[in-house]
């Protein structure tokens, strides 16, 4: 089953009024398809960012990511900043997968670390704190969000 049919078929449950929540074959997909992706990119300009994320991958077995350096800082003039960094480099792009981190909404809101696919959906994501309140580096930051956004979809480390 793809992605699309999981997502028709959620809408159908939803509709019928059976629906009870998400199920392990929904989230099986999820993770095929983030295994399988094979054009994986990070939009930013910190070289750092790209190396403890591909580290991550490499830690659950995913393909690692290409470093998309595109200026981004357009993006922290809109509401959710990290999704809209996703959005640029998927338009910009041909990826399979977009990781892209970023402000989460206003300054002072912490940060966001998003999975989207090629068609620009949400496949997960993971949230810090404000720098000022979890007193991590970037890098420490950055590792812990991709981690959670991984294990929160059942990812198991194979390395």
């Amino acid at each position: 089953m793809t992605i699309e049919a999981i997502i028709r078929n959620a809408y159908d449950e939803s509709n019928k009024g059976v629906r009870t929540g998400d199920s392990l074959h929904e989230v099986e997909e999820i993770r095929s398809y983030i295994r399988s992706a094979e054009s994986i990119i990070v939009p930013n300009w910190n070289d750092k960012k790209i190396m403890v994320i591909n580290s991550v991958l490499e830690e659950f077995g995913i393909h690692p990511a290409t470093h998309l350096q595109v200026p981004t800082s357009a993006v922290d003039l809109t509401p959710m900043p990290a999704i809209f960094k996703a959005r640029m480099a998927l338009d910009s792009t041909e990826s399979d997968l977009v990781i892209a981190r970023g402000r989460l909404g206003v300054p002072g809101s912490g940060s966001m670390l998003v999975i989207m696919d090629k068609k620009g959906r949400i496949l997960s994501a993971a949230l810090s704190s404000p720098h000022i309140l979890h007193h991590k580096s970037v890098e420490e930051a950055v590792h812990d969000e991709i981690t959670t956004a991984l294990l929160r979809l059942g990812f198991e480390r194979v390395a």
